[in-house]
């Protein structure tokens, strides 16, 4: 006996009886109404079960519902993002123009406003007093012969008598140089140094 219920063949059949009480004991035969036998449809005994597609989870659906919400957010501020870089490349752009103005005009200043430089101080000194030195139309003459930035440095430290001399006689010479005596004053007038002379 203790032979035949060590075998193989009995372990097999103890199994097998085993598992179909345990499926006899657990199985649940669906109930069939006769409204779902109509519209071929089974209902269980416990009428929560279902399907898988159609299991709810209240957990899962709030967590469905924070995702479309941030979804939301994220799509606003993306959309508010884009409309600012395209507010900064405006700027920027706009920027670039005032920028460029800025040094057109700066460009423009340096022409037409002179600057002396420390270093130029003493050499423009003993000049304006040579030429204060000589007669007006001497000093007109040779003034005639230099470009308008240089005579306008010498001027600056030169006296008001003795600068209107010399552009007094640069005007008598003619139309051309009437015009350039006038020049030459306004930009004496927007000459820019540190020192100026003693009057």
């Amino acid at each position: 006996m203790k032979k035949l219920l060590t075998s193989t063949w009995m372990t097999v059949l103890i199994s097998l009886l085993i598992y179909v009480g345990a499926t006899a004991l657990f199985w649940k035969t669906p109930v069939i109404t006769p409204a779902a036998a109509a519209t071929n449809e089974v209902e269980t005994h416990d009428s929560r079960m279902g399907p898988s597609w159609d299991f709810v989870n209240p957990e899962a659906d709030q967590m469905l519902a924070e995702i479309k919400v941030e979804k939301k957010s994220l799509a606003k501020k993306e959309q508010e993002l884009n409309d600012l870089a395209t507010r900064l490349q405006a700027e920027r752009a706009e920027l670039k123009l005032v920028t460029q103005s800025v040094q057109h005009l700066q460009t423009d200043f340096d022409q037409n406003v002179l600057r002396i430089r420390d270093e130029e101080t003493a050499n423009l000194k003993k000049l304006a007093k040579v030429y204060a030195d000589m007669t007006a139309e001497s000093a007109a003459i040779i003034f005639a012969e230099l470009d308008d930035s240089s005579i306008v440095k010498i001027m600056a430290f030169m006296k008001d008598n003795e600068t209107a001399a010399i552009l007094e006689a640069l005007s008598k010479k003619g139309q051309p140089e009437a015009k350039r005596a006038a020049n030459l004053s306004e930009r004496l007038r927007l000459a820019m140094f540190r020192n100026p002379p003693a009057k």
